[in-house]
């Protein structure tokens, strides 16, 4: 069976939930089970236009209240319906999930208890932290830590108490059950976790096997290294899993017009009971880049003809499109890149950049316009100014 290009599209942006939702008001509901077609929801820190796990909700149901988000991820006071784990980067799953990873924390522990690792050496600190946790409850690790006299280097030097407890987090020991200023509260598991989930882990096979069924279908489509990143396993595992799965009928495996490796066409996987949708979605938004349409990047090289690279890490006189840019989706094409930052002080959103790939819509600046408002107006920022570098940053100058 051959898909074409455009069907894949198609297939992957529905199956991320991407034109499903009719717009109107956002609910915790209808907030969970936008996370639930991506399955995980990755974590960043970077603020400057706004956090990341914020933006695969709004590039998916336009604007709403983040502090409902907030409420279904990071309130310490209510059961927690979402956990934070290594699932892909850090990141948010369903609490419902834990059985499924309890393998991966178990190797972890494994790892950690040999005499030469970090935490093997430091146990009588790892111990301590837990005890304190026990006796004291939830707290970050700079309430645990105190006041550090000196610190040995840059901002992200950690101490040895911020080393054990993300160690203790690994090993699924301990988790977090929110966060305040974007540090972890972290917590005993036992006091989070319902204990029918603790005690119900599910043997390394078949939690994988659940897992990268998960990740077909959250992506949709997608080859042998796209399902195995999806929850970074390595490829030969991931690839004995598909095989069982194909045997079982809960998967097909068809080529994709276009999709080759050195003129070989590359083996891509989708559901046996997937439907590819009729034509692409309605919609122009922007996305974080760690949303999972874009986090891995020869994927979206090769789905959308998309070339990504952050350029945080890059000197400014080298940049090329800007500090943080976010990819344009408009229905089913990624059609540029723009940098934006929120002035909170003047309530300012900045467009500090925005740059058009060399295809896009004949009203893609009316589009772009249209999304840089609804942005503004999400974050509460009460104006708009437009910097002058890229193509596309000109032609919204002349808007703004």
């Amino acid at each position: 069976m051959t898909v074409s290009a455009a069907e894949a599209r198609r297939l992957a942006l529905a199956a991320q939930g991407f034109g499903s939702s009719p717009r109107g008001r956002v609910t915790t509901d209808r907030l969970a089970r936008t996370i639930s077609s991506m399955e995980v929801l990755q974590i960043d820190s970077v603020n400057v236009f706004e956090r990341s796990h914020y933006l695969p909700l709004f590039s998916r149901l336009g604007e709403y209240d983040t502090a409902i988000l907030d409420g279904l991820l990071l309130d310490p006071h209510t059961p927690a319906t979402h956990i934070e784990y290594w699932a892909h980067e850090a990141a948010f799953i369903p609490v419902e999930s834990w059985p499924l990873w309890q393998w991966r924390m178990r190797e972890s522990r494994e790892r950690n208890e040999r005499p030469e690792s970090w935490l093997a050496q430091h146990r009588k600190l790892a111990h301590e932290l837990l005890a304190r946790l026990h006796s004291e409850g939830p707290a970050t690790f700079s309430q645990l830590e105190g006041k550090r006299d000196q610190r040995r280097g840059s901002w992200w030097d950690w101490s040895d108490v911020k080393t054990a407890l993300e160690y203790l987090f690994e090993d699924g020991v301990i988790t977090a059950i929110g966060r305040t200023n974007f540090q972890r509260i972290y917590a005993p598991v036992a006091d989070v976790i319902p204990h029918h989930l603790l005690d119900n882990a599910v043997d390394k096979p078949i939690a994988r096997r659940a897992l990268v069924l998960d990740a077909v279908r959250a992506l949709g489509i997608g080859v042998l290294t796209d399902i195995a990143d999806y929850y970074r396993f390595t490829v030969a595992p991931t690839k004995i899993v598909l095989d069982e799965l194909l045997v079982e009928g809960a998967i097909k495996r068809v080529a994709v017009d276009g999709w080759t490796h050195r003129g070989e066409n590359l083996d891509a996987y989708m559901l046996s009971d997937a439907t590819v949708p009729a034509r692409a979605p309605k919609v122009s938004t922007i996305l974080t880049p760690f949303d999972p349409i874009t986090w891995n990047r020869p994927r979206a090289s090769r789905m959308f003809g998309f070339d990504y690279t952050i350029e945080i890490y890059t000197p400014a006189a080298k940049r090329k499109y800007g500090y943080y840019s976010l990819p344009i989706l408009m229905d089913d094409a990624l059609v540029g890149r723009i940098d934006l930052k929120a002035d909170r002080k003047t309530r300012t959103l900045i467009v500090r950049s925005a740059h058009w790939e060399p295809r896009r819509p004949d009203n893609a600046v009316e589009r772009l316009a249209d999304i840089v408002r609804r942005a503004a107006a999400w974050r509460g920022l009460s104006s708009i100014v437009v910097e002058d570098w890229g193509d596309a940053a000109a032609e919204l100058r002349r808007v703004f």
